[in-house]
């Protein structure tokens, strides 16, 4: 340790008053968090690249520091969906500190790991008051039934008003139309349900069937449009 001559001529004085680190809240305990062993948590947060042409959503579970959990979700850039797939194999197993420090490919991932960062060692994770924490796995709940992110899609113009391509429920496959041609409802395909389907051993036809499914007043419907191509 070098200290500067300065230093070196002052008297000591007493530091009286330093309680240490606050706590935070980490699955259901008050850690004062001095190490990086000391943060658990799982937690979600989203990155953008540099020109802000994609975005990235990631989700972590962390126990004692260390990764053992990864969702790493993209959209708006093709390049990104390859990046997010070299972050998937890089992530598990890191701590923290060393993801934080890690090139994760792409911007928008990187981004997102700060974000998390910032987030789980102030204690603002999901899981800050759940005993235990979540268990691993918990990732793919974010997913839902056929492990697919939950994308959702609208286009709309001015001379011909809005077009649904992709909501919680799927791909949008006809939306249904009042008399004056304003949108109550739609049809949908779970491509996931689908595809699960299908690997039980059913017939495509009838895995696209299942798969299939309505919302709103459909039967009122003036009019069912093919949004992709009407």
């Amino acid at each position: 340790m070098i200290y500067s001559t300065e230093v070196k001529e002052m008297c000591p004085v007493l530091q009286g008053v330093h309680h240490g680190a606050a706590p935070i809240p980490e699955e259901a305990k008050w850690v004062k968090a001095k190490e990086v062993k000391d943060i658990s948590g799982y937690t979600h947060g989203i990155g953008w690249c540099a020109p802000q042409q994609g975005a990235c959503k990631l989700s972590l579970n962390v126990k004692d520091g260390v990764i053992q959990e990864a969702l790493v979700e993209t959209i708006g850039c093709s390049g990104m969906t390859h990046s997010a797939a070299m972050a998937a194999e890089i992530l598990p197993g890191l701590t923290i500190l060393e993801a934080l420090n890690t090139d994760l490919v792409c911007d928008a991932i990187n981004t997102a790991m700060r974000e998390l960062f910032l987030q789980i060692v102030y204690g603002r994770s999901q899981s800050a008051f759940s005993e235990g924490g979540l268990q691993i796995g918990a990732g793919l709940e974010d997913l839902g039934k056929g492990n697919r992110s939950m994308v959702g899609t609208t286009y709309g113009t001015l001379s011909k008003g809005p077009r649904y391509l992709d909501l919680t429920e799927g791909y949008i496959t006809q939306l249904a139309l009042d008399e004056e041609g304003a949108i109550i409802g739609y049809k949908y395909l779970n491509f996931g349900k689908m595809m699960d389907f299908i690997k039980a051993g059913d017939a495509p036809e009838e895995a696209l069937k299942k798969a299939s499914g309505q919302y709103g007043r459909i039967d009122d419907a003036a009019k069912l449009i093919d949004p992709r191509k009407e």
